[in-house]
């Protein structure tokens, strides 16, 4: 929804500069992008019923087209997260200096403790709530057609922001500004996909639900754009310093009195909300791809106030870049946000036209044909955006993907180089045991791996009977875990243990002090992977630096820490 703040702009922002015979095609390319929306939105229709389990172009890609494909599609969603969050702050402050020009000088500023505050409150943890994001939509919806209906009766502007007018580089109606025009103005879409990804959070039926939401979404969505596009030809709106498209229209509507001031605050906070709902897509994707082994495992981490802390962090930090990079300024991003978007729209469309081929349900053709329609105009409009844009800041996107997807795969080579090493070494059998004596030796493990065999060898050497223990912090494997603990080990006993306040180390640090202190000695004996190279010091979760601080801390254990060198790469493939 808070896309018509910038939608429109990037459409007016490029046709102005064929002057008042340009601004006349305003209509005509916001009619396109509203058929390009109808597509979209029949087209996740599509993508909600047959993935359910949401994840949208990552779960049709994953499914249907590779791991490469997949990725292709994730590193698309992070360039969109990030630039939600940068785009929406910057909006957001824009709606604010039109209704308080004096603030203007201080956007930078603005922006980046506006940033700042947003990441801070999400690190110590906020859930987002519909009933949270329900009053401000529907008061920034409720003005916005408040502006179109009122904007549509008076036959003159009831007022005029008397600002300087934007001087562009002149240009001549022609294909290539209209298209230009348009790839410009798909800024507006960048929200579709949106249900697809999260169709498990709609209650029953939730497909159903989510369906209706799409198309919801789709139409309220097309009614303002078209509604918006009416209004900036009828009151010749042209882009102007220190003052929004979007501002202008309602000036032009509802005067500069209290109506002006309501939907332009209505405008700042929901573009607050807008950017805020990144801190909870991107970690979640974030901690998704650890799990897949295509991110360093300290992403899949939370801390104890339920965060995923590190992809907080990741995004603010991106997200400031690219607002110091751009000055604050809305318009210097909106371009870029649309070709992410694209590539993402595309993939999905492409992976669906496979799915409907291979399970040729009833209607298969119709849907894959919708589709691939989808995927050459999606896919054009990327290739578009991205060509008439590329010296004006698309090609750092251009570069960014590739180079996030080669980051990633690389990742997970490391991770399998890693794995094999752990899987080879441990075939070797376990030493014989030293003999008992009084002190307690438990060693933590998290599966049934050469970690888990040489600190249990250690582990033997103090003690004739050592005690492995597992914190419970994925209650799906704990079945597996205990198939292959009795397999490989059953004359070792194994603790199962809850995890509390998602912390391993907090976890035994209560285990160790509610049942063990003060009896006996006790050592903990904890194993760690020494990386082969400096840049996969990255890769592990050190959670072991977790654990041995918190039993240091918390409890009179004595920590015992033994390292596993991973081998150096020797093969190319994976050193690639």
């Amino acid at each position: 929804m808070a896309s018509v703040s910038y939608g429109p702009e990037a459409i007016v922002l490029v046709l102005a500069a064929a002057g008042g015979v340009g601004l006349g095609f305003t209509l005509p390319v916001t009619a396109a992008i509203a058929v390009l929306l109808a597509v979209l939105v029949a087209s996740y229709r599509q993508v909600i019923a047959a993935f359910p389990a949401g994840g949208g172009a990552y779960a049709v890609a994953r499914r249907r087209l590779g791991d490469r494909a997949a990725l292709t599609a994730a590193a698309s969603l992070i360039v969109d997260y990030v630039l939600n969050v940068a785009v929406s702050i910057a909006a957001g402050v824009a709606a604010l200096t039109s209704a308080f020009p004096g603030l203007a000088p201080y956007t930078l500023w603005i922006v980046l403790a506006i940033l700042a505050g947003i990441t801070a409150l999400n690190l110590r943890g906020i859930a987002d709530s519909a009933r949270t994001f329900m009053a401000p939509t529907i008061v920034f919806v409720a003005g916005i057609f408040t502006v179109i209906i009122v904007g549509l009766w008076r036959s003159e502007p009831a007022s005029v922001l008397s600002q300087e007018q934007l001087v562009l580089q002149s240009q001549t109606i022609g294909v290539l500004l209209l298209l230009k025009a348009f790839s410009s103005g798909c800024a507006a879409l960048t929200g579709v996909e949106a249900i697809a990804n999260a169709v498990p959070s709609f209650r029953r039926p939730r497909v159903a639900n989510a369906q209706r939401a799409e198309v919801t979404l789709g139409v309220l969505l097309g009614v303002m754009l078209l509604g918006l596009a009416v209004l900036i030809e009828k009151f010749s709106i042209v882009p102007v310093t220190n003052a929004t498209v979007l501002s202008q229209v309602t000036a032009a509507a509802l005067g500069n009195g209290v109506g002006f001031y309501v939907v332009q605050f209505a405008t700042v906070i929901l573009l607050a909300l807008a950017a805020n709902t990144s801190y909870g897509g991107l970690p979640t994707l974030m901690r998704i791809l650890a799990d897949d082994n295509a991110l360093p495992h300290r992403f899949s981490r939370r801390n104890q106030r339920d965060v995923y802390g590190y992809g907080v962090v990741a995004l603010g930090i991106a997200a400031g870049l690219l607002l110091i990079g751009s000055g604050g300024n809305m318009n210097a991003l909106v371009p870029l946000f649309a070709i992410g978007v694209f590539v993402g729209f595309t993939i999905a469309q492409v992976g669906m036209v496979r799915h409907w081929r291979e399970v040729r349900s009833t209607g298969w053709a119709w849907r894959a044909t919708l589709n691939a329609v989808g995927a050459v105009l999606t896919g054009t409009a990327a290739l578009v955006t991205a060509g008439m844009k590329f010296t004006e800041g698309a090609w750092l996107i251009v570069l960014a993907l590739p180079l996030l997807v080669a980051g990633m795969e690389r990742v997970r080579a490391a991770y399998s180089h890693i794995s094999e090493q752990l899987t080879t070494a441990s075939v070797q059998t376990m030493p014989q045991s030293a003999p008992a004596d009084r002190a307690t030796v438990l060693v933590p493990v998290s599966g049934v791996n050469e970690l888990t065999r040489r600190a249990l060898s250690v582990a033997s050497a103090m003690t004739a009977e050592p005690v492995a223990i597992h914190v419970c912090s994925r209650p799906q494997a704990v079945q597996e875990l205990q198939r292959a603990w009795q397999k490989r080990y059953p004359d070792v006993r194994l603790i199962l243990i809850e995890e509390i306040g998602h912390s391993v180390g907090g976890s035994l640090a209560h285990y160790i002090h509610r049942h063990l202190s003060g009896r006996r000695p006790t050592f903990v004996v904890i194993a760690t992977i020494d990386p082969a190279t400096t840049w996969h010091q990255f890769l592990p979760s050190h959670r072991a630096d977790e654990i041995a601080h918190r039993l240091r801390k918390d409890t009179d254990a004595v920590v015992c820490r033994i390292t596993f060198h991973v081998a150096p790469i020797h093969n190319p493939a994976l050193r690639a």
